[in-house]
């Protein structure tokens, strides 16, 4: 399953290059790209998995940047 989110409060391409980093270390993810002009991120991972991974890449892109929120 592939799907995209919104993310807040990414400030800069670098903040964005991090957060990416971030989620692709996450395990069950197989894709992800965040897009610093957008804002958004693109997700993938199986389908069955689905929710349990966003679960853990939502705590990751705190980790990467403290003020980032996937909405």
């Amino acid at each position: 399953m592939k799907k995209t989110f919104q993310l807040t409060e990414v400030d800069c391409g670098l903040c964005a290059q991090r957060i990416e980093d971030a989620v692709l270390r996450v395990e069950g993810v197989k894709a992800a790209h965040v897009n610093f002009a957008t804002a958004r991120l693109t997700l993938e991972a199986d389908d069955e998995a689905f929710e349990a991974v966003l679960g853990r890449v939502k705590t990751a892109v705190t980790r990467a940047d403290r003020d980032c929120r996937i909405e």
